[in-house]
């Protein structure tokens, strides 16, 4: 396969794994959400303004999984909180089996009604090719 047809299905696979795990965020498995990230991944929410969180950084599966139903307890997302991650304008830069991804997101509440946009900001990620594809080794989540 020549370098530009294996970044261009890289990109894909990298975008697809983005929305896939905006959409879980919001409706789906806990569990297939955290088969999106690398098994030492972090997760850093740099900025909670307007958020019912605290800044915080976990690293783990297992506390990730935590920090999923602590956030669904919270009506903060999942099934039945009528909210929606919206992502968009991805910059992907690929690196042999790491990468690096820029993303835009809003993301709203009340989508039930007259949807509220809550925040709006950056998903600085990093990714790592593993045996099972794509996966996410670390997001920092910010507001600029």
């Amino acid at each position: 396969m020549s370098d530009d047809l294996r970044r261009v299905r890289d990109e894909l696979e990298i975008g697809r794994l983005l929305a896939r795990i905006a959409h879980l965020a919001d409706d789906g498995d806990p569990e297939d959400y955290i088969t999106c990230f690398t098994p030492d991944a972090v997760w850093d929410l740099a900025d909670a303004s307007d958020l019912p969180l605290d800044v915080q950084r976990i690293q783990g599966h297992e506390a990730l999984l935590a920090g999923v139903l602590e956030r669904r307890a919270a009506r903060v997302q999942g099934p039945g909180s009528h909210t929606r991650h919206d992502i968009s304008t991805s910059v992907v830069e690929i690196d042999g089996d790491a990468a690096s991804a820029r993303t835009y997101f809003r993301y709203y509440r009340d989508t039930d009604g007259i949807p509220a946009l809550v925040a709006i900001g950056c998903y600085d990620d990093r990714l790592l090719r593993t045996a099972e594809g794509w996966r996410l080794h670390h997001r920092r989540i910010s507001r600029n």
